[in-house]
């Protein structure tokens, strides 16, 4: 698990080594044990290493084969190289590392574009071929690793974060009206390949992309999910011992391949607590766990103790339990907010920021329950949008959008004023082939698009800030493919994951399993007063925003008078979103802090 960035001459310059050092400083929290560069020609590389696996210098990156003709820069985890490795020497190859780096420089060299579906993993990296003169780019079938680009008339770049792209001071950073629209309607969802600038992209996942010294472009994708019955019906049961064995294969993945201890991040959810059962039912002893709790507000618990408990006591886990005062909350989400590739409304991305910090001190490497409320369909809004009928968009619409369209236009200045550009994407995404039933299209848009911008970016940004590798079984890609195969009622019947709590019966104490669906929650991020109000206050009022001229002032007036009484659908805070976005702005794009004076 690493930062991973380059830059690419277009012009026939030489690359900027000054350049390639400040996008490095923006990368090194991914990677804190080691730094590298390598160039050749009109292309340069840079790494910043998490050693998790073949902790030795011999896996250091970027890693260059030089008798293959090949350099490679990769972030992420191979479950599968192992075999891969095997494969490979029976073919001819000679290793000089044990690490699943050396495995994808082989695998190129054997199998060429096509390596990539022979991946089992998280992974985004980037191969330089010596001799094509030619550079590869993969990202991970659910976009688990992200990997950004920015593309100028001089040189293609890319890392892992936007903020090390903005270290160059040619990209262009105006807003992208279409991205707008997404961010402020679809739960600040962008999807691949835009971003909230117009100057950086984002590679699509399941996609790779090759462009050549003269600046020549070829992408593919090379895995597409289906959401179909199989030929042959299965029981019930049979579907349940099915999805209970992918699981547990999901999970010792992600325990066998490291070097170092792996830990659970353990919110005392059904996902989190059954990660531990499974670990527990494969013969994992003396495991790691990790919870972390906030302030009560009056509406709502600030964390979920009384259910992780409950599971540290059955399976005499080695608990870490942290509970954080509001005033630490706020104090620190500035610095979470640096650490943001893009900008994420989502509450909990404080919580995994400062659970983080403390979790890197025990441990490299933890598995956490995103995807499963997704994959296996938890979530309150699907049942309620597969019991209605008639057009699929407006189906999704009612019970997903944050804004419809009007309140959009009443959000933002006629500058940014256009089309429906989120219901376009989302009926065209429903509209895709190879979905059975109407949740079928629903659960396949989620896991395949904005699951990868919402909750699946926001564990790998905040854990990532600490170098902590967070790994997700329940978006094991083969776990997924069955689980898409599920009829629906074995997903949202018995109020969701019903298949996850016939397989948790009996493993995990009853009440984890049937208490109501629960959150990640700061609930001083979704009940806005006091201290957490005057900020956002600070932040809309700004100087900056009021210059920067994004928001109607009538609407951020309407947001601050009621701010309790303006949530989403989805029960967010749209005072809470409104200043995200500009704060993001403020610290992350703006000159003063590119320059590093702030």
């Amino acid at each position: 698990m690493c930062g991973i960035g380059g830059e690419l001459r277009l012009d026939g310059g030489e690359p900027d080594l000054a350049l390639m050092g400040r996008m490095l400083r923006h990368l090194s929290r991914r990677g804190p044990d080691h730094e590298g560069v390598w160039s050749d020609g009109p292309l340069l590389l840079g790494h910043r290493r998490l050693s998790v696996i073949d902790l030795s210098d011999r896996s250091n990156q970027p890693l260059v084969d030089s008798d293959l003709g090949l350099a490679l820069v990769f972030n992420g985890a191979i479950y599968n190289y192992r075999e891969l490795r095997r494969d490979l020497i029976a073919k001819g190859y000679r290793f000089f590392s044990e690490g699943d780096t050396e495995v994808i420089l082989k695998a190129y060299a054997e199998w060429g574009e096509r390596c990539v579906e022979r991946l089992i993993g998280m992974f985004a990296f980037a191969l330089w071929n010596l001799r094509e003169r030619s550079l590869f780019l993969a990202r991970d079938r659910l976009g688990i690793k992200p990997l950004y680009y920015a593309r100028t008339p001089r040189a293609f770049r890319f890392a892992s974060n936007s903020q090390a792209l903005l270290a160059a001071p040619e990209v262009d950073t105006a807003i992208d009206p279409v991205a707008l629209h997404h961010q402020l309607t679809l739960h600040a969802v962008i999807p691949a390949p835009r971003t909230i600038l117009k100057g950086i992209r984002k590679l699509t996942p399941a996609t790779t992309l090759t462009i050549d010294a003269s600046g020549n472009e070829r992408s593919r994708v090379y895995w597409r999910l289906r959401a179909m019955r199989p030929a042959e019906a299965r029981t019930e049961a049979e579907w349940t011992e099915a999805v209970h064995a992918a699981l547990r294969l999901a999970v010792r993945r992600r325990l066998d391949i490291a070097d170092v201890p792996v830990g659970v991040l353990l919110s005392g959810g059904l996902d989190s607590s059954l990660l531990v059962a499974l670990l527990a039912e494969t013969g994992v002893r003396d495991l790691l766990t990790f919870s972390v709790g906030f302030e009560d507000q009056p509406e709502e618990k600030g964390s979920e103790f009384e259910y992780s408990d409950q599971v540290v006591a059955r399976y005499q886990t080695r608990h870490h339990k942290y509970l954080i005062p509001n005033d630490h909350v706020l104090e620190r989400l500035p610095e979470a907010v640096t650490c943001m590739a893009e900008p994420m409304v989502g509450q909990d991305a404080v919580a995994f920021f400062l659970l983080a910090e403390r979790v890197s001190k025990a441990v490299k490497v933890v598995q956490s329950g995103q995807g499963a409320d997704e994959v296996f369909g938890g979530y309150f809004w699907y049942p309620r949008m597969a019991a209605e009928t008639g057009d699929e968009l407006e189906r999704f619409r009612r019970h997903y959008f944050d804004r419809d369209h009007d309140e959009f236009l009443a959000t933002v200045a006629p500058a940014w004023h256009g089309p429906d550009h989120t219901a376009e994407l989302i009926a065209e995404r429903l509209a895709e082939p190879d979905a059975e039933e109407y949740l079928d299209q629903v659960l396949r848009l989620d896991v395949t698009t904005l699951i990868v911008d919402d909750p699946v970016k926001r564990v790998d940004n905040m854990t990532m800030a600490w170098g902590l590798e967070a790994r997700v079984p329940f978006l094991d890609h083969e776990l997924v493919e069955l689980a898409m195969r599920l009829p629906p009622d074995l997903k949202i019947g018995g109020g969701g994951k019903y298949v996850l709590k016939k397989i948790a019966r009996g493993l995990l104490p009853d009440a984890v399993i049937d208490r109501p669906k629960g959150y990640f929650p700061v609930p001083a991020l979704k009940f806005v007063r006091g201290p957490f109000l005057d900020f956002m206050r600070d932040v809309v009022n700004s100087r900056a925003c009021r210059e920067r001229g994004l928001f109607q002032r009538a609407y951020l007036d309407r947001l601050l008078a009621e701010p309790e009484a303006r949530l989403t659908r989805l029960l967010g805070s749209k005072l809470w979103h409104s200043a995200l976005l500009e704060l993001w702005l403020q610290l992350n794009v703006d000159p003063v802090t590119r320059t590093g004076v702030a």
